[in-house]
């Protein structure tokens, strides 16, 4: 295989200090590749957040979330056919709280406030009229798509531990979702398994060895609905923040070969009502903290060798929402 390097280095000057300029001499060694990234590695995510999703006094969502975007919005078909090739995850915060209106599911419920419903919402639901809009904007866009599957179907939080999902993944919704899928030709590139449920989760969690039993079962599922090795979809997990004796157990359970890409999060300035948040933009040092995440993912990585490596699924500096007057601007660039 033949790949093209180019060098482009940019050396700017002060003219007061040219006296103490001196030769240097540079060597590349170009034979040998320290890393490989994906093709499609800009990736996009469309949410669940309602427009009544609201944060440090502001309703950023609008009309922006999966439900209620406008599919036919010219300026946002261009912007992602000008991406090509681009990747789409649809999921986020909610999808383990929405429910596919397919096979045993007959009611399709919309998003309400709910003071003790996961992230202060009811339940939601994806209709196949809604999936079938989604599918012809993503094939006219021509992306690839990653799905983030409800990983809590079935489950109930724990009576003593709050935060804590238990019980078996019951997967016959997805089944039915994926069987629908499957019927209508849709392309799936990969399904990742649940959103933050992992460590000590956002909003919720479930414990590894659970989590672990749970992915074979998804895996298994996709092996038998999805039947041509060529066609099949690969699936991610556990799309969630970084901690290290969490991952360790989740992948020992599940074994290789059962996940194909360790899938995980970064939000590393923190809350978006942090007053200090230009400060921890424009501070290398703080920023450079985050590659320590880097590197306890990639040494998970190397002990376990999924076979796509480390993918970050999600990602966007400040969390809820972002920081007001901030993450809208140039500045946030720099993170």
């Amino acid at each position: 295989m033949y790949f093209k390097f180019t060098f482009c280095p940019i050396i700017l000057l002060l003219w007061a200090s040219l006296s103490f300029a001196q030769n240097v001499n540079v060597v590349i060694h170009g034979a040998a590749s320290i890393a490989k990234t994906d093709d499609n590695f800009v990736c996009v995510t469309l949410d669940w957040w309602p427009a009544e999703k609201c944060d440090y006094n502001q309703c950023p969502w609008g009309k922006a979330g999966i439900l209620n975007l406008d599919l036919r919005y010219g300026a946002l078909i261009n912007a992602i056919k000008a991406f090509n090739p681009l990747r789409i995850k649809v999921g986020g915060s909610l999808q383990d709280n929405v429910v596919y209106k397919v096979g045993e599911v007959s009611s399709c419920p919309n998003f309400m406030k709910k003071e003790d419903g996961l992230f202060g919402f009811s339940q939601g639901c994806l209709s196949m009229e809604r999936w079938d809009q989604l599918n012809r904007f993503l094939n006219h866009t021509g992306v690839k798509l990653t799905f983030g599957l409800n990983a809590l179907f079935g489950r109930n939080e724990s009576q003593t531990e709050k935060g804590l999902w238990i019980g078996d993944w019951k997967p016959q919704n997805t089944r039915d979702f994926m069987q629908y899928t499957i019927s209508k030709g849709y392309k799936v590139d990969s399904y990742e398994f649940g959103n933050q449920l992992s460590g000590s989760g956002m909003g919720a969690k479930v414990d590894a060895k659970q989590y672990g039993k749970d992915v074979i079962v998804l895996k298994n599922l996709v092996k038998e609905l999805y039947a041509h090795p060529e066609t099949q979809p690969k699936v991610l997990g556990p799309g969630g923040f970084y901690e290290e004796k969490w991952l360790n157990t989740f992948l020992e359970v599940s074994g290789q070969g059962i996940v194909d890409g360790l899938t995980h999060h970064i939000y590393n300035l923190g809350p978006g009502d942090d007053p200090n948040m230009m400060n921890k933009i424009l501070d290398p040092s703080y920023l450079n903290q985050v590659s320590q995440t880097y590197k306890g993912v990639s040494d998970v990585v190397n002990k376990f060798r999924p076979q796509l490596g480390a993918w970050v699924s999600e990602s966007g500096g400040a969390l809820n929402g972002g920081s007001k007057d901030v993450s809208r601007t140039f500045v946030d660039g720099f993170w």
